[in-house]
């Protein structure tokens, strides 16, 4: 594996592998000296042409649990303010000695279109493009819910997949890169995968797409203690990307496609396959109120916490496998 682009390129092989590696760099979070030797040396840079917390700061704390030396880039306030291109810009950054570029960026494919360009020899990460993808946040999502089914199933989750499970995604599909990563990796995992939304919330083409489609919650949810997901995730409306009304307002958004109180009653009631209450996911930040009840966002359902531990676990696996020198020698 040379680059992290997209979760669609990764074979079940490949992201059991990347799972089953944060599984290991998970155990490092609970040592006293929460640190490797692996990539002492290396240069990871964060590459970020939009603003980030979660994301940026996971990086930085997995790159730097690995022993690499980090470098923060912002759009702000750089020469790409005042008109500097991405070529320049990477090919300066690997000048200074970077290794790996971890980039999010406003333009859908700009991941992609670096790493098959000739500007860089690093190893490129995509950590969000536009409404394209964001692979190691569906990957950190994979974990948890592949955490939550092997503890209900008594199994060890290393060498497991998600066979058998049943995922809805609700909200903002057509906006969502973490719908998009989750999607393609889910179903590699062998999950069953539903979308939830308005139709004007919903891509073009959808329904040539592997997933089960539903335009009301309450239907995909059903009636009764058998019926209903084994996890749920909830979507951010993400306003900032919307050019227009979606929905007519977002008390309507949140009465028929929020996880209100009532509907986190009826999940809290539900047996999924695996004989346990369903998992609820949020990629954050989560809008109280609108996609998710204040009840739904503090339930010990919610595994928002252990998605963000989990991701520094996966974002260290990432660094690891495409910077350690046996990995990189066999791609």
């Amino acid at each position: 594996m040379r680059h992290l682009l997209s979760t669609a390129d990764l074979s079940h092989a490949q992201a059991l592998s990347i799972l089953d590696t944060a599984e290991e760099m998970a155990a490092v979070s609970t040592r006293e000296v929460k640190k490797l030797p692996t990539l002492r040396g290396r240069t990871v840079v964060n590459l970020f042409f939009e603003d980030s917390t979660r994301t940026r700061i996971s990086f930085e704390a997995a790159a730097k649990r690995l022993s690499a030396d980090v470098m923060n880039f912002s759009a702000k306030g750089s020469s790409v303010s005042k008109g500097e291109s991405l070529k320049d810009t990477v090919q300066t950054l690997e000048a200074i000695g970077a290794d790996a570029i971890v980039m999010r960026h406003w333009a859908s494919g700009a991941a992609a279109q670096l790493a098959a360009s000739d500007w860089t020899d690093c190893a490129v990460i995509n950590a969000g493009d536009g409404t394209h993808e964001h692979p190691t946040q569906a990957l950190l999502d994979a974990l948890t819910l592949r955490r939550g089914w092997s503890a209900a199933q008594g199994q060890d989750p290393r060498g497991t997949d998600l066979t058998g499970m049943r995922v809805l995604i609700v909200g903002d599909i057509l906006h969502s890169r973490v719908a998009r990563s989750n999607i393609w990796l889910l179903r590699t995992l062998g999950a069953d995968v539903g979308l939830v939304a308005p139709a004007t919330l919903l891509p073009v083409g959808v329904e040539k797409w592997p997933v089960n489609v539903y335009y009301s919650l309450d239907e995909a949810l059903g009636s009764g203690p058998e019926a209903g997901p084994d996890a749920i995730m909830m979507l951010r409306v993400q306003a900032e990307r919307m050019g227009g009304a979606y929905f007519p307002t977002a008390a309507e958004y949140t009465r028929r496609w929020g996880l209100t109180d009532e509907r986190l009653a009826r999940l809290e009631a539900h047996r999924g396959a695996a004989g346990q209450r369903p998992m609820i996911l949020h990629p954050g930040p989560m809008n109280r109120g609108v996609e998710i009840s204040a009840a739904a966002a503090d339930s010990p359902m919610n595994q928002v916490l252990d998605q963000v531990s989990h991701g520094v676990s996966v974002r260290m696996a990432v660094l690891h496998l495409l910077l350690s020198s046996s990995e990189r020698n066999t791609a």
